[in-house]
């Protein structure tokens, strides 16, 4: 694709995101032509292709879609949709056999049965894997042959969304730009339907699990364009990322501790008995905090496999064992340091069971999406679920109206539109987001209080002034940024993955979701929106 400000392109639809939602959605759109934007190689830069852990389906005899759905119920604190959380369990089975016919090929049992893990906070065993812990690899290769394979879909690599096209209050587009050409001018994408698949905001934060481009700039597209936002606070910490001073961290997966493995603290004491009834398997919030207190009062942590899985490691984790023998650890026989890091994005951009934004003409699915499936903490392995289920079904609703939906959409000019930011990324601008990403882990990490989302408000308004519109990537990560701690301001409370220490305990009054929109929260007039 040429970068030029005086080319546009249009399609039937735009998907930016090359993970597991977008993928499924730019494949369930064919014939429909799509143009599939990706900040990164196909195959690099979405969270799919580093998760470690499954997908869970009520594959099982003995389990079923409702007790799937109660264990998710459970995790999410009293805030998740019923009706979407039934939803997805039920669609879930399904999921499985539609990527078994794609080519995935999951683990089985020596009779040929799909071999089914646990993870925390399961009742039962429902968690498919793809070579042990490396599922997320196994469904992007799956995925990734079908979209190479497929006429209507149009790869457009190493090209970053940075806003949405806007005319007659509909998303009429995008305006993009290469990742790998600093003097690229941007490109105007014309499409009646844009679905963001963009992944979370790991990359916010000074250690994360997720790939550095996942740092909530769709969100911040979206509620540029004044998009209903949902759950913002409402951010998960893998409990069990590696503690070895890198970031995006490798991951311990949780799959590590359904099969026995153990914390313990520098003094060889197992401290999660104390904690909650199930001990390591606890809900992921449980676990995270349990182990920045061990930490805050000078304690390191570390992850005990010895006894559960020793020799065997090698063979049953294989990517952990890999990634753990890079750092000089063999996991068989030493101890793994860990520590909590970001992982996991719970609120988003306000979307129903079908993707569908406030906005016409958007849809969200995926990680940038907040359907009220998490609530206010998400449940292992929903998250793959998650993305195959919405990808689906927001593709789906596109199909079946976009005839309607080019009839409705506005014209867009051909380059009546002026871009907002002087660059997708600005070299110089890079100290500015590493203290962006310090302050968030300072102000906004797994425990919070008044004055320190107070102090990173007046931060964040402080850099975007900086910053100015040099970067349209620091502008929408410090958009998000500041959203995320507006929403975490707002909860006085303890809830899920979210938690105050002067809140310390849950309100039953504020047992509800949270939603707002950016010219609720920001000082300023809110930001001028492209327009065609």
């Amino acid at each position: 694709m040429r970068h030029d400000a005086l080319v546009t392109h249009r399609a039937g639809a735009i998907i930016v995101g090359g993970g597991i939602a977008g993928l499924t959605a730019a494949l369930k759109l064919a014939p429909h032509p799509v143009i599939l934007l990706l900040n990164a190689p196909l195959g690099s830069g979405a969270s799919t292709g580093w998760a470690q852990g499954g997908i869970s389906a009520a594959m099982a005899p003995g389990d079923s879609p409702h007790l799937h759905a109660s264990d998710t119920l459970m995790a999410a604190a009293g805030i998740a949709d019923a009706e979407i959380v039934a939803l997805a369990t039920r669609e879930a089975p399904g999921c499985i056999d539609n990527l078994i016919a794609l080519g995935a090929r999951f683990d089985r049992t020596p009779a040929g049965e799909l071999a089914l893990g646990r993870e925390a906070a399961h009742s039962v065993n429902r968690i498919v894997h793809i070579g042990g812990d490396a599922t997320g690899a196994g469904l992007m290769r799956a995925l990734i042959d079908a979209v190479r394979a497929c006429p209507s879909i149009m790869v457009a690599e190493n090209t970053a969304a940075e806003e949405l096209l806007m005319s007659q209050g509909r998303v009429c587009g995008v305006v993009a730009r290469a990742t790998d050409d600093a003097e690229a001018g941007p490109v105007y994408l014309r499409a009646p339907a844009v679905v963001l698949a963009t992944g979370g905001i790991g990359g916010l934060y000074a250690v994360t699990t997720n790939p550095p481009g996942c740092a909530g700039e769709g969100l911040a597209m979206a509620a540029n364009a004044g998009a209903r936002l949902s759950d913002l606070e409402f951010v998960q910490f893998h409990p069990t990322a590696m503690d070895i001073g890198v970031s995006p961290a490798p991951l311990a997966t949780e799959a590590l501790r359904g099969e026995g493995a153990v914390l313990v603290n520098a003094r060889g004491e197992r401290f999660m008995a104390r904690e909650h009834g199930a001990a390591e398997l606890a809900p992921r919030d449980v676990v995270a905090r349990a182990i920045w207190r061990q930490m805050r009062d000078g304690q390191k942590v570390f992850l005990d496999c010895r006894k559960a899985i020793g020799e065997k490691f090698a063979e049953r984790f294989p990517t952990v064992y890999t990634l753990a023998m890079a750092a000089g650890i063999n996991p068989a026989t030493d101890l793994i340091p860990v520590a909590p890091a970001a992982h996991y994005h719970m609120g988003g951009v306000a979307a129903d069971g079908n993707g569908r934004t406030s906005v016409p003409g958007l849809w969200a699915c995926g990680e940038v999406a907040a359907t009220g499936l998490h609530g206010a903490n998400r449940l292992a392995s929903n998250s793959l679920l998650e993305g195959l289920v919405f990808g689906a079904r927001a593709a789906a609703d596109i199909a079946n109206d976009i005839a309607a939906f080019c009839d409705a959409a506005p014209v867009c000019a051909a380059v009546a539109a002026t871009a907002r930011y002087q660059a997708y990324d600005a070299p110089e601008l890079a100290p500015l987001g590493a203290r962006l990403r310090e302050l968030m882990s300072r102000h906004a990490g797994v425990v919070r209080n008044e004055t320190g989302l107070r102090l990173a408000l007046d931060e964040i308004e402080a850099m975007q002034a900086e910053a100015g519109e040099r970067s349209a990537r620091l502008g929408n990560m410090l958009i998000a940024a500041r959203l995320v701690c507006i929403g975490a301001a707002r909860r006085r409370e303890s809830r899920g993955s979210h938690y105050r220490e002067d809140y310390p305990a849950a309100d039953p009054a504020q047992q509800r979701r949270s939603f707002l929109y950016l010219h609720e929260c920001d000082p300023q007039p809110q930001m001028r929106r492209v327009r065609a």
